[in-house]
């Protein structure tokens, strides 16, 4: 990949905080991608999200679909989201790239906001909406708006079909990954580092599945419980940010320290909260057969590597957590409709597709997941890129 089109460093002149928007790609003058806020942010790795944006809006492509890929972009703002001045910064942020917002940057939320808060500093940023970029892309505008609030208003057992789709998207990764191994999945254990939305949604459906959810980390630590943890108990007792009130707990749940989580006994270990979790100094901790990443960049390259050579298999973000983002679009455009079921049934078909023909790749190729991945979006891009027309 080359040099990302647009990049830029904004600086909030209230508090001194740094925002960053990295546009690697358009597709059609429009790009995708959300908007993070974490203490540490920086303008590399956002250049790093933006351009896994390119690839997994580009491993979405179905020439026989209605959406049709869009570029890749991402947002990220250095601030804790619990600061008191966070909720002030994210607006400022947006009102000083509301011309980008209005023109060709697609956002919502990611790590740090939800997407209602992203709505309502969109709002008083004076947006219309924070993808209303793509809009002159749709058929009919009107339609396409309304089917995208009808799916967010839908609920699956409290919690909404928004923050599902992606998890189950992970979830799917995974048991694709089982299925080709010849893995049943009852017995399975499963460790989850990060109980939001991804990572909660990601366990439901794993523990649905028969899998049994050992461990689950959030910013107090680790709940862990060798025969299997109450996964609907735990969601139901989230804050906001995911943490869990550890008044819940059984007799055998164990609380330990946030790191337990690496070296928990599971054979998937799906990290599904910050950015490089997984490192050369912890990577050896890892027993686990399988890593999903649920969360964006969470295993550094090095240390893909040494896992790599102890047998440990990867399963790239670019992959694994395109749910979400693919979701958005297929709603909008109108694959699918306001329909939980349905919502379901097209992410498993499309992630279940997507995981295998990566695998049977890297087979063929004898690469790791992450290559294979790349390779066929080297594929596809060129292709993406005569049909449809693209800035680089």
């Amino acid at each position: 990949m080359t040099t990302p089109l647009l990049s830029l460093t904004w600086t909030d002149h209230v508090t001194g905080r740094q925002g960053f928007l990295v546009v690697d790609r358009l597709v059609r003058g429009v790009s995708s991608g959300g908007l993070r806020m974490r203490e540490g942010c920086t303008l590399e790795e956002v250049t790093g999200l933006a351009r896994g944006m390119t690839m997994k809006e580009a491993l979405h492509y179905d020439p026989e679909g209605r959406y049709i890929p869009l570029g890749g972009a991402k947002g990220g703002i250095d601030c804790d989201p619990r600061d008191p001045a966070a909720y002030g910064i994210l607006v400022r942020f947006l009102r000083a790239v509301r011309p980008y917002v209005e023109s060709f940057w697609t956002t919502g939320e990611d790590l740090g906001l939800t997407q209602d808060l992203v709505d309502r500093a969109a709002t008083e940023a004076g947006l219309v909406s924070s993808i209303q970029a793509v809009y002159p892309l749709l058929d009919d505008e009107t339609a396409a708006r309304r089917r995208l609030a009808e799916a967010f208003a839908v609920e699956v057992d409290g919690i909404g079909l928004d923050e599902l789709a992606g998890g189950c998207g992970v979830a799917e990764s995974v048991l694709a990954a089982l299925d080709r191994a010849g893995v049943p999945y009852a017995g399975t254990r499963v460790a989850v580092q990060g109980l939001g939305t991804m990572g909660g949604a990601t366990a439901r459906f794993l523990a649905r599945a028969g899998l049994h959810v050992v461990a689950v980390a959030d910013i107090k630590g680790t709940i862990a419980n060798p025969a299997g943890l109450d996964v609907e108990a735990l969601l139901a007792a989230r804050d906001t940010y995911g943490t869990v009130d550890r008044a819940v707990l059984r007799p055998g749940d164990r609380e330990l320290p946030g790191d337990a989580w690496l070296s928990a006994d599971a054979e998937v270990l799906v990290p599904a909260a910050v950015s490089y979790a997984i490192d050369t100094s912890n990577q050896g901790r890892i027993t686990a057969r399988w890593i999903v990443e649920a969360a964006n960049m969470p295993v550094l390259p090095a240390a893909e590597a040494l896992l790599a050579a102890r047998g440990v298999t990867v399963l790239p973000d670019v992959v694994v957590n395109s749910g979400t983002n693919a979701w958005w679009w297929w709603t909008l455009f109108g694959d699918i409709g306001a329909d939980a079921e349905e919502a379901f049934a097209h992410t498993r078909r499309a992630m279940r597709a997507l995981v295998e023909l990566m695998l049977a790749r890297a087979e063929a190729d004898g690469s790791s997941p992450r290559a294979a991945a790349h390779a066929i979006v080297s594929d596809r891009l060129p292709v993406i890129a005569e049909r449809f027309g693209w800035y680089r």
